[in-house]
């Protein structure tokens, strides 16, 4: 029966945990965004996050997004910088059409430093991406 179960691999879907500058508290902010890459819009995304290290868990964060179109991206939270020393953990389910797709994105602690940033695309901002 289990030979019978086909997973789709989900492709042209993207993490980002992106460093912005927020005007109307004029400091330094990471946002963390999904970025859809495909040439079709995905529906009923739901993002399940969490951080988490042998000794410490943070509480479980779950964010709906009813249609993510084509080629796009959406704000999903903001992340504290405390958070770094964690794994960070992000789950994304969607449906493509009658498909339901699952993808766990994991941002290893550390990895998230200012040494790390790259320009990311299509923010023309500096980030980390995580596929």
């Amino acid at each position: 029966m289990k030979k019978d179960i086909t997973i789709p691999e989900v492709t042209d879907i993207e993490m980002a945990v992106v460093l912005e500058h927020n005007d109307v508290h004029n400091t330094e902010d990471w946002n963390v965004y999904i970025i859809n890459k495909k040439s079709i819009a995905i529906e009923m995304v739901v993002i399940v996050s969490q951080g988490f290290s042998e000794t410490k868990t943070t509480s479980v964060f779950r964010k709906k997004i009813d249609v993510l179109p084509a080629n796009s991206i959406a704000k999903v939270e903001l992340i504290q910088p405390e958070l770094f020393a964690l794994d960070n953990r992000f789950q994304v389910t969607f449906f493509e059409g009658n498909t339901l797709y699952d993808k766990t994105f994991v941002f290893e602690k550390n990895s998230i430093k200012e040494g790390s940033l790259r320009m990311i695309q299509p923010f023309n901002k500096r980030g980390i991406v995580c596929n």
